[in-house]
């Protein structure tokens, strides 16, 4: 079966019965789509049926509405974690009965940010020789609420479900069909508000994310306000240099929405305290919290009360749990274990480095003092890669008769040297301390004379026949190295953490260490020019984890580029 960048699936199940066909459905859906998978929610609709095309109807937010958005994010993030799964609340309206057909949802197509190629359905087509007749009706049904791409195609799932798995729904259903006609009658409605707010992150949208902002759609009328965590709020964030910059975060949150529900005022504002515009604006009625971040909500309304405000209604909703989630990680679907996994991955493409010779492969790792780049380097080293300590030949550079130990007497004067004539590193480093100009007069002599040294290891790894070389080196970037190696690789560590190790390891005060790590450049600004990040904050097994992570993936980059496949 072809594949699809993005697709619309029509669900058409009774909203009772949709939990427990969820999940076979979905999986059957990621066969077809790979991107974008937009769900409409239609429960009842007939397809192909006397009557004419069926057309789309309001259908009101209930209580069980909610509990499969949540229901249905979690599987998605169970069963097909690649996809962006979005649930569209257009045709959802209050003070109407469920399909009752009162007004029309779309007096246009709506445009979605991905105009879908193909059109999904849990229909069950009872007679095989309806099946053309039913797609054709699907995909009239779909043109008629979305903008779909030219030639769109149309897929039932129904006859593609495992056998077992809709065997069991089947009988499910059959036990439940009694109970649930008298519920389906008498659905809960869920209270609406005017104007709803919610706080967060929102990095990386994800099923939890998602539950959080369609749950306030669905409660919201008129306004849907929104504070993204920004700045203060993200200092003690969980590996806060891979969090997306705040004007991403925010162009995405606006996309999805205005996919999910156009018709809402969405304000989204930056968050730089736990409260923000959520303790003085007087026209919000309700805030949306989980479970983890109810005492948050309590906390706004106590805020709000000594402003003379109204309390607000918090409506919480539940965790989704992450089926997938590690020893390390939470067991929630979070952000930070998201960002966990990006390490060791390749976060952005390297840049074109065919100036370089192909063989070795040339890994420049750098990262902050105490952030383990060289327990890592050697780590890479026991893997196969030729190690080179820049820093090791950082000290050659300053042994007698080496061209920089002549130019740094010089500029420095014969009082930097020990009595056996070597550079006194200690009143070297005293002279420099501090002081801009006379560290870049020494750094201007030293660095090419180390990158020379640099580049005949690199020669003689290709000599020895090694495919990978890993280039250690604290001042990479700095020195502006990275013309020398094919991908960058960035070690990381939290300020405090970096802070311990300095002081244990050399004996300084946390002043001293505090000032060391403030004169290098920062975790954030080193990953902004990073193709892989690794953090060796946790456990020595998770480090190896992520380490052969990279390392696997690194082989197979080798084994993909062009140069390493010539035309025959």
């Amino acid at each position: 079966m072809s594949m699809f960048s993005t697709g619309l699936l029509v669900l058409t199940s009774p909203l009772h019965t949709l939990p427990l066909r969820i999940a076979p459905v979905l999986s059957s859906a990621a066969q077809v789509v790979e991107r974008t998978l937009y769900v409409h929610l239609h429960p009842g609709l007939i397809l192909g049926g006397a009557g004419g095309p069926p057309r789309p109807v309001f259908i009101n937010p209930v209580v069980d509405l909610s509990s499969l958005i949540s229901r249905l994010y979690s599987n998605a993030a169970d069963v097909c974690g690649h996809l962006d799964v979005r649930v569209l609340l257009t045709n959802v309206r209050p003070g109407v009965g469920m399909g009752t057909g009162q007004g029309c949802p779309f007096p246009t197509p709506q445009a979605l940010s991905h105009p879908p190629e193909v059109v999904l359905t849990d229909f069950p087509v009872q007679d095989p020789s309806q099946s053309t007749l039913v797609a054709q009706c699907l995909q009239r049904y779909a043109g008629h609420c979305y903008t779909c791409g030219p030639g769109l195609a149309s897929v039932l799932l129904h006859p593609q479900l495992e056998e077992q798995l809709q065997e069991g729904v089947e009988r499910v259903d059959q036990e439940t069909e009694g109970a649930s006609q008298e519920r389906r009658g008498q659905a809960e409605p869920l209270e609406n508000y005017s104007d709803v707010v919610v706080g967060g992150t929102f990095d990386r949208l994800h099923g939890a994310h998602k539950t959080l902002l369609n749950t306030a759609c669905l409660l919201a009328n008129r306004r849907f306000l929104i504070g993204v965590c920004d700045q203060e709020m993200l200092k003690k964030k969980a590996l806060k240099e891979l969090i997306e910059p705040y004007s991403l975060r925010v162009q995405r949150l606006q996309q999805f929405l205005n996919d999910v529900r156009p018709s809402l005022q969405v304000e989204i504002v930056p968050l730089d305290d736990p409260f923000g515009a959520s303790v003085v604006d007087s026209e919000l009625q309700c805030i949306v919290v989980s479970e983890e971040t109810r005492k948050g909500g309590d906390a706004v309304n106590k805020r709000r009360l000594e402003n003379g405000l109204p309390g607000l209604i918090v409506h919480e909703i539940h965790l989704l749990k992450d089926a997938h989630h590690t020893e390390t990680e939470e067991e929630k679907i979070s952000s930070s274990s998201l960002r966990s996994r990006l390490l060791g991955t390749l976060l952005t493409p390297p840049e074109d480095r065919s100036h370089l010779p192909a063989v070795p492969y040339v890994i420049g790792l750098t990262g902050g003092s105490g952030s383990g780049k060289t327990s890592i380097a050697r780590r890479l080293e026991a893997l196969g890669a030729a190690r080179i300590d820049s820093d090791q030949l950082g000290h050659e550079t300053y042994r007698p008769g080496a061209v920089a130990y002549q130019r740094v007497q010089e500029e420095f004067g014969s009082d930097i040297l020990n009595e056996d004539r070597t550079i006194n590193r200690r009143a070297l480093g005293r002279k420099v301390f501090g002081n801009k100009e006379r560290l870049k007069a020494l750094t201007d002599i030293v660095w090419p004379e180390i990158a020379l040294l640099v580049k005949e290891r690199i020669h003689q790894a290709r000599e020895e026949g090694k495919t990978v070389c890993v280039v250690d080196a604290a001042v990479l970037l700095e020195a502006g190295w990275t013309d020398m190696v094919h991908e960058v690789w960035v070690t990381i560590i939290p300020e405090e953490e970096a802070v311990s190790r300095i002081t244990e390891r050399d004996g300084v005060s946390n002043e001293d260490a505090l000032k060391r790590l403030q004169s290098q450049w920062s975790n954030a600004k080193q990953v902004e020019h990073a193709n892989v990040v690794l953090c060796t904050q946790w456990e020595p097994d998770f480090t190896q984890k992520q380490v052969l992570k990279a390392w696997n993936l690194l082989q197979k980059r080798i084994i993909q580029r062009p140069e390493a496949n010539p035309p025959s």
